[in-house]
């Protein structure tokens, strides 16, 4: 997805222009652990396109002097690393010095500049707009971030200007893998690692219209294409400002993804980032490999695996059914198995089940389970399930009172399907839906 990045001085009404393009789905990210500064990234959707917003606002300096300082690093990563900026400015005061030297760095680069001229809140204030056209910009739209007013014309701007998603080549069928992880991780070695395996590199081809590079790999007979989030391992001389869209392009790269290797290190494994990737990952439906890096650090205790296993199921409840190898990519161990574990994920991702199968499950469940009832004395009935998608696995329940399946059926109902078929690595999505019945 495309990322559009808010960029204004302060008081202009970032945080409320951001709030209301992401609407309910504000701040995938708040505060994360780990990262240094406040961050807020959403996703947005108008008219059947999402694309990332990201709110530019943590970048800038507390110290007046050292204002304008922060402001020019903050819009030369805004403009290296986004599709389009948003350039907030108050609509009521105009343009003042610092919207002045803003414009001047943004016109130089070339890059789509949409200016939002906001606090616009009635139509009385309409006639101010024009002045932010001496910003020398073609598309200036008035708006009202608090009262919603022409939000709708924001976002057709917005579609209009950000790049068309990218096709995936038809003649081109590999699994594509996303390495993604905490800084510092290994997820550098394990991608160099996976690329010295190929029988034969295919290509390097431009991932995105920025500086990601998807590297086709051929791995026993299998096309790999790893998707490289480059500006996770980039060195830079901002390296901490850079830092703030790293989680964006993690994003990014599992939206494209089959499956995602979550890498961790086996020193420091399950913080609440690699929480939040994992829960990232499996929302957006894609195949999990966990990874723990560093293996070679733990020493030789023989009930090592099975201490860190145990551990895993205690702190990561809701990946039990995602496999994890415990791997060195500095000495080697356990490297050679990740390619087929990587396959078997994509194919149990792509799993059908028969319906007559599935409905078999069912009455054994109306047999021998106890199906869930309420106070008012209402009793839980499925008449039937089928598998309405793959990738991931989804099925759909049809019941008679679909608000008596509380989640502790459901992760039963889950644990059975589970049964039926090997969906390891898989995430597997339910859905209930009332059908009259009697």
């Amino acid at each position: 997805m495309a990322v559009v990045s808010i960029i204004g001085r302060p008081n202009v009404g970032k945080s409320s222009l951001f709030n209301r393009l992401v609407g309910r789905r504000a701040a995938i990210v708040d505060d994360m652990p780990g990262v240094t500064r406040d961050r807020l990234y959403g996703e947005a959707e108008w008219r059947e396109r999402k694309f990332y917003v990201v709110d530019t606002g943590g970048f800038l300096a507390k110290d007046e002097n050292a204002f304008m300082e922060g402001m020019r690093v903050q819009i030369k990563i805004a403009l290296e690393e986004s599709d389009l900026v948003l350039f907030v400015i108050d609509g009521r005061e105009g343009p003042n010095w610092m919207d002045e030297d803003v414009a001047d760095i943004l016109r130089k680069s070339g890059k789509p500049v949409i200016v939002a001229a906001n606090k616009i809140d009635d139509g009385v204030h309409d006639d101010m707009v024009f002045q932010a056209y001496s910003l020398g910009f073609e598309e200036v739209i008035g708006v009202s971030a608090e009262h919603k007013r022409n939000i709708y014309d924001l976002f057709d701007a917005i579609i209009e200007k950000i790049p068309p998603e990218a096709s995936e080549p038809e003649d081109v069928q590999a699994i594509s893998v996303a390495i993604v992880g905490r800084p510092n991780v290994g997820k550098s070695s394990i991608v160099n690692y996976l690329a010295k395996q190929e029988r034969s590199l295919v290509s390097d081809i431009p991932g995105t219209t920025r500086d990601a590079v998807d590297t086709f790999v051929t791995i026993d007979g299998t096309l790999f294409r790893l998707i490289d989030t480059a500006g996770l391992r980039r060195k830079s001389r901002i390296n901490n400002d850079i830092e703030y869209y790293s989680f964006v392009r993690t994003l990014q790269a599992v939206d494209r993804c089959d499956v995602a290797l979550l890498i961790m290190d086996a020193e420091e494994p399950f913080t609440d980032q690699d929480k939040k990737l994992a829960a990232e990952i499996l929302e957006r439906g894609k195949g999990i490999l966990l990874i723990l890096n560093k293996w070679d650090l733990l020493g030789r205790k023989d009930s090592l695996g099975d201490d860190m296993k145990r551990k895993l199921r205690d702190e990561m409840v809701f990946l039990s059914f995602a496999p994890a190898h415990f791997v060195s990519a500095l000495t080697g161990r356990g490297m050679q198995k990740i390619p087929k574990a990587i396959e078997d994920i994509a194919e149990n991702r792509r799993r059908r089940i028969g319906t007559t199968q599935l409905n078999r499950l069912v009455r054994d469940i109306l047999a021998f389970d106890r199906l869930p009832t309420d106070r008012k004395g209402r009793a839980f009935k499925i008449f039937y399930v089928t598998q309405a998608d793959i990738a991931p696995p989804t099925f759909i329940f049809f019941v008679n009172y679909p608000d008596l399946a509380i989640s502790s059926f459901e992760n039963h109902m889950e644990k059975e399907i589970r049964g039926l078929e090997n969906f390891e690595g898989s995430p597997i999505r339910i859905f209930w839906r009332g059908k009259e019945g009697k």
